[in-house]
């Protein structure tokens, strides 16, 4: 995925949190079934992309954001960068986050 096509990702007056994640990751498959759930419940309010970090495809949004670990999330509105963390977070963690940036209005 080249920048611009992220970029047009995130673009959205909608919160969208990007996974950053690599298939040979402990961790990053701890998250998915949480991603998994988070989708799930919070489906009208945000939407997942997931990004694996390893495919050449997708460098420019890695070294752009400069992910320097996996798992990290980032969640965005309208292109920007509301929330970051790496490493594992709960469901309820990950909830509680969504739902206070889905109260806060973008400028």
């Amino acid at each position: 995925m080249t920048q611009q096509e992220f970029n047009d990702l995130i673009a959205p007056d909608r919160l969208v949190l990007v996974d950053f994640f690599a298939t040979w990751c402990g961790p990053c498959r701890a998250m998915h079934p949480v991603i998994d759930a988070l989708e799930s419940q919070m489906r009208s309010v945000v939407d997942v992309v997931r990004l694996n970090v390893d495919l050449f495809e997708n460098s420019e949004p890695v070294q752009h954001y400069r992910v320097m670990s996996v798992p990290t999330l980032i969640l965005f509105r309208q292109g920007r960068m509301l929330w970051r963390e790496s490493g594992v977070v709960s469901l309820d963690t990950l909830a509680d986050v969504v739902r206070r940036f889905d109260r806060v209005e973008a400028y």
